[in-house]
């Protein structure tokens, strides 16, 4: 247990819009409340923006554009530099707050904290290597100058499964960018992105850079900012379902866009693979985060030769996690986000059973209050079960086999999403002929953590566009000018 109070961090937030550096109330002094998904209890109310409240973030985005493109980039990385610092000092309240308000156990919510401060940190040094180019025009008659600038006044949108290192993972690089921001945080958690702002606002970011509205209708505050043509971009984390209606919503004005969307993450373990570190990459891929993750395992294929071992160890893994709320000590399994997570992942457990998958363990919900699920394992579920081809998002583990290495990889690509697969092999030639026939942007080869703030994440096909992180997240954010240069001769 934590020695922060729980009722101390809460109450530590500011619950109010952050608009053009001040805090202020929704129109209409509206609220809604913020429940501990471990116990169904109310933890706070917050404020909640009505669309003219988002008009007024984007006013303040704007206004504050032209000047903030004019800071220094060293500055704006020293903002940044602050600002992970202070996360890092208040990792333990941090946590607390995004264990109350998601439900992660402790532990989990610290490493997020860290993870989170690393986005500042890694774009706090990339601010100072923004680049261009100089070039002798082909003829000799001129030159050729090539700049990068912000793209300007930006929309972000973040989900509450991460909820304060998805908002660092784009706030971080349009920072260092010269960019301003309007963000809007998931409903269900709003408040670590209304303390990461309060940080932001001590660690010396000027007023208007950053506004963050929270709300309880966000296509009705996000649609007239999208549609109003003075935001040049938008990034967003979600569903691919709602990432495809911001799309349509973004062409009208042309609206530059990063969407970082579903995955269905097959996780591939070969005949040849070293059991024990598969079952632990399995562990990780599966299981961080309660499995309510875009890059969490949703599909295991593994050999016939091994299959019976690989579920044998797995089984044994995830019948010795400890289940309750996450403040509790030596709690692993936290509670889903809400009541229509849990209803999902029952519904696919069933249909799974239904046809014709074996349940070696768990497959039911925990009684008593709060969203609680059992870690789960089936075996011999067929393609035809809604998990095959649906995200699970709850510490459930499907697994099927396979004989061939062709079988195996038409299998991982069957899907309409492409964001991450996990390999397990000891074969060398293997390991580098699927990752290149995998078809995701990102591959976790012999291992189950993929997330690197030093790294470009993202997906192909309908997983999403742009890469956030490593040396080209900042470039989401940036436009490039080419300057022709005549009159020199």
């Amino acid at each position: 247990m934590s020695t922060v109070s729980e009722a101390g961090v809460v109450s530590a937030v500011n619950k109010e819009l952050f608009i053009g550096g001040k805090w202020t109330a929704a129109s209409g002094d509206a609220t809604l409340d913020v429940t501990d998904p471990a116990t169904g209890e109310v933890l706070c109310a917050v404020a909640d923006a009505s669309p003219s409240d988002g008009t007024a973030a984007l006013d303040a985005a704007v206004a504050a554009q032209a000047d903030w493109a004019e800071v220094a980039p060293r500055e704006r990385g020293e903002i940044l530099r602050r600002a992970y610092e202070k996360l890092m000092e208040r990792q333990d309240e941090l946590a607390l707050l995004m264990t109350l308000e998601m439900g992660k156990p402790l532990a989990e919510a610290k490493g997020e904290i860290a993870y989170a401060a690393e986005f500042f940190r890694w774009f706090a040094e990339e601010a100072v290597r923004i680049d261009g180019g100089y070039a002798v025009a082909p003829n000799g008659a001129g030159r050729f100058l090539v700049t990068k600038q912000p793209v300007g006044p930006c929309l972000l949108i973040t989900p509450w499964n991460f909820p304060m290192a998805m908002g660092t993972r784009k706030i971080g690089p349009a920072v260092a960018a010269g960019c301003t921001m309007v963000i809007k945080p998931a409903e269900q958690t709003p408040l670590s992105m209304l303390a990461l702002a309060g940080i932001l606002a001590e660690s010396g970011l000027p007023d208007g850079v950053l506004n963050v509205v929270t709300t309880s209708d966000a296509g009705g505050v996000m649609e007239p900012m999208i549609r109003d043509g003075r935001a040049r971009k938008l990034s967003f984390t979600g569903s691919t379902a709602v990432g495809k209606k911001l799309l349509e919503q973004c062409a009208g004005t042309v609206l530059r866009t990063s969407m970082e969307l579903g995955g269905n993450a097959p996780f591939l373990v070969f005949e040849d693979a070293d059991l024990d570190a598969a079952v632990d990459g399995a562990m990780q891929a599966k299981m961080r985060n309660i499995g309510e993750a875009c890059t969490a395992a949703n599909r295991f294929y593994v050999h016939s030769s091994v299959a019976d071992a690989f579920s044998r160890k797995l089984t044994e893994r995830m019948e010795g996690l400890a289940i309750g709320r996450g403040t509790e000590d030596g709690v692993v399994v936290g509670p889903l986000i809400d009541s229509a997570a849990i209803a999902k992942v029952s519904e696919l457990v069933a249909d799974a059973a239904q046809n014709g998958a074996k349940v070696l363990t768990g497959g039911a919900t925990v009684d008593g209050p709060g969203n609680f699920y059992q870690p789960t394992v089936l075996t011999g579920v067929p393609a035809k079960a809604r998990m095959s081809s649906e995200e699970i998002f709850g510490p459930v583990a499907p697994i099927s086999t396979f004989e061939t290495e062709q079988e195996a990889l038409a299998a991982a690509n069957d899907t309409e999403f492409g964001l991450v697969a996990y390999v397990y092999t000891q074969n060398i030639a293997r390991a580098i002929r699927v990752s290149e026939r995998l078809e995701t942007g990102m591959v976790g080869l012999n291992q189950g953590v993929v997330s690197n703030a030093a790294v470009p994440f993202g997906g192909v096909k309908q997983s999403g566009l742009g890469r956030e992180g490593g040396t080209v997240g900042i470039e989401e954010f940036l436009e490039t000018k080419y300057i022709a240069i005549g009159g020199l001769s």
